[in-house]
């Protein structure tokens, strides 16, 4: 257990440098959906080190809460990967809205090259050698190098039915947020998820140009809600992780 536990702290401490973030970023987000204003938080953040599947891994969260009145809504999402592959061994996903509500939980077989969902028995081929869900994508996206093209094609996602994702420079700004200003380079992420989106969707996404390129604004359409936006509004990395980058 010893030697496990310090393979398991050598490996992510080695891996602490190698991603524009680390464990211990936490993000926090206004929700603001068009027709309706400010409705509620959204946080993003790494936890970890923590094995799974014998792997040593991160553990990406997301979690929002949204909705006025009785229009309410809820999203927690789970991401375990591996931050040497930079590839997923877990996925886990739970929405809650006024007319639905949603769950997965599907673990990959590296060694079958396959994916399983515990919750529906669904399954399939592996995507990718190193797979993606949608919530390790964004983190995936902030280590692209955005400097040489305006166009990408992944086939990223662990479902082989859900690629390719389609990825488009569109455009600079500078936003102004609870957080600070930030330039932003504006990225639109074309997914295919005829769950929420009955086909194709389309999420925009302003990634800073700082260090960090954290996620400053979100773009994306949830059920019943509709349109909805996330503004960062503060960010931290805690102290007991001093290898945690600091934009």
């Amino acid at each position: 257990m010893l030697l496990s536990c310090a393979a398991l702290a050598t490996r992510a401490a080695a891996q602490e440098f190698s991603w524009p973030f680390a464990i211990g970023e936490a993000l926090t987000y206004q929700v603001r959906v068009s027709r309706v204003g400010d409705v509620g938080e959204g946080q993003m953040w790494i936890e970890g080190p923590v094995v799974e599947a014998g792997i040593p891994t991160w553990r990406l969260r997301f979690e929002i809460r949204a909705g006025k009145g009785p229009i309410r809504a809820t999203d927690r999402t789970s991401s375990w990967i591996d931050p040497v592959t930079f590839g997923i061994v877990r996925f886990e996903k739970e929405e809650r809205h006024v007319l639905s509500r949603s769950k997965e939980s599907v673990r990959i077989d590296r060694g079958q090259h396959r994916w399983t969902d515990d919750i529906d028995g669904g399954g399939g081929a592996l995507g990718h050698v190193k797979p993606l869900d949608e919530l390790s994508f964004i983190y995936f996206l902030r280590t692209i190098d955005m400097s040489t093209d305006t166009l990408w094609r992944f086939e990223r996602h662990f479902d082989a039915s859900r690629n390719p994702t389609i990825v488009r420079l569109v455009g600079r700004d500078t936003l102004t947020t609870p957080a600070g200003i930030f330039r932003t380079r504006i990225i639109e992420m074309e997914v295919r998820d005829p769950k929420r989106y009955k086909g194709t969707g389309v999420i925009r996404i302003h990634l800073n140009e700082g260090e960090c390129h954290m996620p400053i604004r979100i773009e994306s359409r949830m059920p019943v809600l509709g349109v909805t936006t996330l503004t960062l509004s503060k960010f931290s990395h805690p102290p007991r992780y001093p290898v945690a980058v600091v934009c």
